[in-house]
């Protein structure tokens, strides 16, 4: 894969502070993984009340980025699967945890779950390619 330009310009639809659309996710470290807490609102449902999947998946996705970022590795998603276990409602507290499972020279894998007080709403694995 030929190297991508990857800068922050505050952006981002997930995490970026300069985007008055966005979920404006903010992400600490804990341990070895990266945990955020996400409430949706209307404007991220699908059905009436229920979130939207993609949202989820964007949020699981961002959470395993920036597991990566946070060790200093750039990359991209190159696959991802997520797997619905129950809908997360509009208005709910939410919790989103990713840490990295396995390092490669080239491949990263990582996991993501995004919980609420009803357990365990999605889970998602990933492939990262590093950058360049």
């Amino acid at each position: 894969m030929k190297r991508l330009s990857l800068s922050d310009d505050g952006h981002c639809f997930a995490c970026g502070s300069r985007n008055p659309d966005g979920l404006r996710l903010v992400f600490r470290r804990e341990g070895g993984r990266q945990v955020a807490e996400f409430v949706p609102g209307k404007t991220h449902q699908g059905f009436k009340d229920i979130v939207h999947g993609g949202i989820i998946t964007t949020v699981l996705d961002e959470a395993m980025m920036k597991a990566v970022l946070g060790r200093g590795i750039e990359a991209v998603t190159a696959e991802i699967t997520v797997r619905f276990r129950q809908p997360l409602h509009v208005g709910d507290r939410s919790v989103i945890e990713a840490e990295i499972i396995k390092t490669g020279k080239r491949l990263i894998e990582a996991t993501a779950k995004i919980t609420a007080g009803s357990g365990i709403i999605a889970e998602a694995a990933a492939k990262l390619i590093r950058n360049g």
